[in-house]
């Protein structure tokens, strides 16, 4: 039986950081905003009670919240962050262009230069769209394909987390609410690493599948062989191979997985890390099927990508800055690099707390999560969140370990030290229940059908 004081000491500790003003916030927040964050993986539910609810400013990979408590940050704005919080050369590429104005009633400049930019990095495509999210990209290159083959089903990737917030995609999802069964029903699932679960899909609904929608690779790796094969089903059903690098792009290469691995799909889709937070996705395929969204072809019109705000001069000029310094500083490297230091730090505190098979790294060394396992080693919530705690209680915001470009050696060593502290804390909750050491209710899966 753990020692009541020692149980005590524990929760003192972990109250020692405190957030006033975030507490004050949040009913506030609540009571105007669904969620109280208008992004779900943000929201309260997604930390422990005791974190910071409201983060005020950013520097490199350095935040500070409401209450003026500093962290080290990984994630870095849901891995949109590559380069680092208010990057100064980005910030003042963005700002040149917002003196000059940034929405016109005809094109800009810069979104030629931007998209040549683009398909300099983007082996095989031949023309490029701009958007300012993930999901808006992702979905035109479905509504292309489905154009482009005169089909409706869509075949998605179930082992990877998300490609889109629109129905197509959101229906596959256990928090489906409000979207017609009819649409659920056209999208199809396949498992990642078996060429056999999609040819089963092919066979099953011959004809019928318009596109194929997968990251090339997101935490595990493709087996040998693997993304060749999915291509060459592709190709031998009719159906369109689309590549969403939201979170590769710009981390596993410049050109994405798809360079990286050598695999060139027909469509794919960029965002996040291209323009170093600012608002702002690109969809880049062959010319045969990107030329549906455009006028010069006499096949019926796709309405492709077109929003007032899609190509806000801001975000190109952020964009194409971010991109030279990607190039000129070999940014990619040194994520690399980076990742790998943490990485081997981590995983000596690992050993050396004897947590192997109840605490894990995974992905590359660009983007390593972590999984937190009970004492039976099944993945638990409530030691995510307690991890999470004895992080936040070090300095230390890190719901995954994705590195920037700021990270500093200094950084990741102040890091390793913090995650070996709440390692220990970890090993103690093994040995004596995980509620003697955690405050508050643990945090849940985004998707889910109920609050």
């Amino acid at each position: 039986m753990i020692d009541d004081k020692c149980q005590t000491l524990e929760i003192e500790a972990a109250n020692a950081m405190d957030f006033p003003q975030s507490r004050a916030l949040q009913p506030k927040a609540h009571r105007l905003i669904p969620g109280g964050s208008h992004t779900y993986a943000k929201g309260d539910d997604q930390y422990p009670e005791h974190a910071p609810g409201f983060i005020a400013r950013g520097k490199g990979c350095h935040v500070w919240d409401l209450d003026g408590n500093e962290f080290i940050e990984y994630g870095m704005g849901l891995r949109a962050i590559a380069l680092g919080h208010a990057f100064e050369p980005v910030v003042e590429a963005a700002a040149r262009q917002m003196r000059l104005g940034v929405n016109f009633n005809r094109p800009s400049k810069l979104e030629v230069d931007l998209a040549e930019a683009m398909l300099d990095i983007i082996d095989g495509a031949d023309m490029v769209k701009f958007a300012k999210n993930g999901s808006d990209v992702t979905t035109a290159a479905v509504k292309l394909a489905r154009a482009y083959t005169g089909r409706d089903l869509v075949a998605i990737c179930r082992d990877q987390p998300f490609f889109s917030v629109d129905d197509w995609f959101i229906g596959s999802t256990d928090m489906n609410a409000g979207i017609p069964e009819s649409v659920v029903s056209m999208t199809l699932k396949f498992p990642y690493n078996d060429p056999s679960g999609l040819q089963d899909l092919f066979e099953r609904h011959p004809g019928q599948i318009a596109c194929v929608v997968m990251e090339a690779e997101a935490v595990t790796p493709p087996a040998p062989g693997y993304l060749e094969a999915v291509k060459e089903l592709c190709e031998s059903h009719g159906a369109i191979l689309i590549f969403d690098e939201m979170i590769t792009g710009f981390r596993w290469h410049l050109g994405g997985a798809q360079k990286f691995h050598g695999v060139i799909p027909h469509l794919s889709t960029f965002g996040k890390a291209m323009g170093n937070g600012f608002a702002i996705a690109a969809l880049a395929g062959k010319r045969e099927i990107m030329q549906l969204g455009g006028l010069h072809h006499e096949q019926e019109r796709v309405f492709l990508l077109s929003t007032t705000h899609g190509a806000e001069t801001h975000a190109l000029a952020a964009s194409l800055e971010t991109i030279r310094i990607f190039r000129k500083e070999g940014v990619v490297e040194v994520l690399w690099r980076q990742g790998e230091r943490l990485r081997a730090g981590v995983n000596e505190a690992i050993a050396g707390r004897r947590l192997a098979g109840h605490f894990e790294l995974a992905g590359r060394p660009c983007n390593i999560i972590y999984r937190t396992l009970d004492q039976q080693g099944v993945p638990s919530q409530a030691f995510r969140t307690l991890f999470l705690q004895e992080l936040i209680r070090g300095g230390i915001l890190a719901p995954s370990f994705v590195v920037s470009f700021s990270h500093t050696d200094e950084d990741i060593d102040r890091t390793i030290d913090v995650v070996d502290q709440a390692l220990g804390v970890y090993a103690k909750a093994l040995e004596h229940g995980v509620h003697h050491y955690l405050v508050g209710r643990p945090v849940k899966p985004v998707n889910r059908a109920f609050a």
